[in-house]
């Protein structure tokens, strides 16, 4: 099923769970035996995915899939997962599995429409934020298997950290794997790990660690937030305006179809009053600014605050420190803090 371009006022919650598909690897010709097309690959036990022999690090159970999975499939999973009556019984522990995808190549159209989405330049190099994108249908599909111990839907991204070896150039194939690890307790929940690691030629060039909050009702042991004074936001060095667009434009190039992003009834049944940014287009879009002052190798870690509301503007600052660059985005108006950063 194509992408299809809604109006993010007019998705019913039919439309939610039936909602767009777009399969990033569709420029990618089939492979011999390729099944994995819709992320459920018409096998709800996950037969036709292929074990590989020696097992992953860790303990776990290396799976290769025949191609990346389309994340539109998978999110109606998780969304009909969440169904009183449908949703079955969770895990309580992480997964001892590790899925992989090999070589991946990138659709130089596609990687245009991204860069002109979170405001990077047209060029050969991959921004570090992109081979998330690539990679990440791959770990949305550990996420919304039926013993993950935390639901994908009203899961938070809390943060990101990115680290970037050497300069990914558009004409490379990339392979990648993900597991889940570090499982703990948060005051509101759990939180845990979600590692994807980008390699070509059997080297690693790139890994990126999410770290996601599931609440629960029945939570504590985790440290909690300081609830002290809010900090003078920094001196600002530029203002954006986020217009309700990017939540559906970035849903499209990211293949994050998540309804808190992009509709108006997705978001209120997740406890938003109105749709939010994606957490990664804030962090892209800072690194969009930072790009010209980007070394080949770094180590780029933000946190995730408080939701960037659509529409709204925020401001975005970096600093020079001598070991690299300190950034944040906080409310142009009323200097909520949204996301803070490093790059070293």
């Amino acid at each position: 099923m194509p992408f299809r371009d809604h109006d993010p006022d007019d998705l019913t919650l039919p439309d939610l769970i039936a909602g767009p598909t777009q399969d990033l690897s569709a420029f990618a010709p089939p492979r011999s035996g390729d099944h994995e097309i819709d992320g459920t690959s018409g096998d709800p036990q996950g037969r036709q995915l292929h074990d590989q022999p020696g097992g992953g690090p860790g303990g776990r159970r290396r799976v290769a899939l025949g191609r990346m999975p389309a994340a539109g499939g998978l999110y109606r999973r998780a969304l009909l997962g969440a169904v009183p009556g449908l949703g079955g019984r969770r895990g309580r522990e992480l997964p001892a599995v590790e899925l992989a995808v090999p070589g991946v190549p990138v659709d130089p159209a596609h990687l245009a429409d991204y860069d002109r989405v979170c405001g990077f330049r047209l060029a050969d190099r991959l921004p570090a934020t992109y081979l998330h994108v690539l990679g990440f249908p791959l770990s949305l599909r550990l996420m919304t298997a039926a013993d993950f111990p935390i639901p994908l839907t009203g899961v938070v991204h809390v943060a990101n950290r990115i680290t970037v070896h050497r300069p990914v150039r558009v004409d490379e194939t990339v392979g990648f794997r993900t597991y889940a690890e570090n499982l703990r307790p948060h005051d509101r929940g759990r939180q845990l790990d979600v590692v994807l690691v980008g390699s070509i030629d059997g080297e690693e060039v790139w890994r990126g660690v999410s770290t996601y909050l599931g609440k629960e009702r029945a939570a504590g042991g985790g440290p909690r937030r300081d609830r002290g004074d809010r900090p003078v936001p920094p001196a600002a060095s530029a203002q954006w305006r986020v217009t309700p667009r990017v939540g559906t434009d970035y849903a499209r190039v990211s293949g994050d179809h998540n309804p808190i992003h992009t509709s108006k009834l997705g978001a209120r049944l997740f406890g938003f009053p109105r749709p939010i940014a994606h957490g990664m287009w804030s962090k892209a879009r800072c690194l969009a600014a930072l790009e010209s002052r980007l070394p080949d190798a770094y180590t780029v870690d933000v946190a995730f605050k408080l939701p960037v509301p659509l529409p709204s503007t925020v401001a975005f600052h970096a600093t020079a420190t001598g070991a690299g660059w300190d950034f944040g985005l906080h409310g142009g108006r009323d200097g909520r803090p949204h996301l803070v950063g490093t790059v070293r």
